[in-house]
């Protein structure tokens, strides 16, 4: 590549499920090449705050999604979608990107259009089996579409996907604790199994409750947890697990890659981020989808992987009768539970960070050429 420093623009954001990635491709981007990055995210998203903690500027657009069931209500959602617009406009304008790069999540569309119409030459991540709205939208104008799943020309132009994978968090791979290590940095008994229950950064209300049916008979059955509950859910919890031997119960999980080799099971949402992970650590999961996203496409990503052996899928509506005792029935099988992990980790897409900045930094030296 020239020696000139590149700018690039990254968009997206809501949830960590966008900002994990978005912030490896920014990572991999800086080992790469000489480049000054700006990230462009939803005001008071968990963007705002994880960005900057990554050593990243980010501007904030007051951007918010539809709402589909009460129309009068998307009024305001109206006001903050030209809001945005005009804003992302004037940030394409002052930055000046040589790319865009739009990872998904309400903010993406208005960055993204704006460089668009502005000719520069865009990128797209998607990170689920089936695509989102904003980035379905973009699509034709994009230079390549960055994909995890096969079968994507459903949604895109073929020609211009790239299979690459979700980029999942550099420390996940990298730590060197043993699962016994990783099970008493949690102060649980190193040779115990043990159960992550991950409900993504916010948690989850299903899996909470579920877990509040189940603690005691998981407990009793000498089955150790880790119960990352998310803010809202933490009191509660730590009241429901107060004096059970071998549960962890803790709003946030600071130390993710400790948490995954501690596990000898996985209890999970099927956010994309989530499933890279599973499927690159090679980890056996429970699967419980959430009915609240668009498209019900964590249904859609839980199937991917249930479809072939490399996990098992609890319905939301189950999860509360069906959760606790399907993670007897698969703790009590370690043949079955070692064939889901081989059958998961054969479906990840390894070095993702490195195969999407291979395809960005082809497009800035296409540029250049032209």
């Amino acid at each position: 590549m020239a020696k000139r420093k590149y700018r690039i623009l990254i968009s997206g954001g809501g949830t960590g499920g966008h900002i994990f990635p978005a912030l490896s491709i920014a990572n991999a981007m800086k080992r790469r090449a000489d480049c000054e990055i700006l990230f462009v995210g939803a005001d008071n998203r968990m963007e705002m705050e994880k960005v900057p903690a990554a050593g990243y500027q980010i501007i904030g657009l007051p951007v918010a999604g539809f709402v589909r069931k009460n129309l009068l209500k998307n009024v305001p959602v109206l006001f903050k979608l030209w809001k945005s617009m005009r804003m992302a406009r004037k940030i394409v304008r002052d930055f000046r990107p040589d790319i865009a790069i739009g990872v998904g999540g309400y903010c993406a569309g208005p960055t993204l259009k704006a460089a668009q119409k502005a000719g520069v030459p865009t990128l797209l991540q998607e990170q689920n089996s089936y695509a989102g709205v904003t980035n379905k939208l973009l699509a034709r104008q994009a230079e390549a579409i960055c994909v995890a799943y096969n079968g994507m020309e459903r949604f895109f132009p073929a020609d211009k996907i790239v299979l690459t994978g979700n980029p999942v968090r550099k420390d996940l791979t990298e730590t060197k604790m043993t699962p016994k290590e990783a099970r008493a940095s949690f102060g649980l008994n190193p040779d115990k199994a043990t159960v992550l229950v991950v409900g993504g950064s916010l948690g989850a209300l299903t899996l909470n409750e579920s877990m509040e049916r189940s603690i005691r008979h998981l407990s009793d059955m000498g089955i150790q947890v880790i119960w990352q509950t998310g803010k809202s859910y933490a009191d509660k919890g730590a009241l429901v697990a107060k004096g059970l031997p071998g549960v962890v119960v803790t709003p946030f999980i600071p130390d993710m890659a400790a948490a995954y080799m501690a596990a000898t099971l996985v209890v999970s949402r099927a956010g994309a981020c989530a499933i890279s992970e599973i499927e690159l650590l090679g980890k056996p999961a429970i699967l419980v989808p959430s009915p609240n996203v668009a498209e019900d496409h964590q249904t859609k990503n839980a199937l991917a992987l249930a479809d072939r052996g490399a996990a098992v899928m609890v319905t939301d509506a189950e999860a509360r009768e069906k959760l606790g005792d399907t993670i007897v029935s698969l703790l009590s099988d370690p043949r079955k539970l070692k064939e889901i992990g081989q059958h998961a980790r054969s479906m990840a897409l390894l070095n993702s960070d490195e195969k999407i900045a291979d395809r960005i930094i082809s497009i800035l030296e296409k540029k250049e050429r032209n």
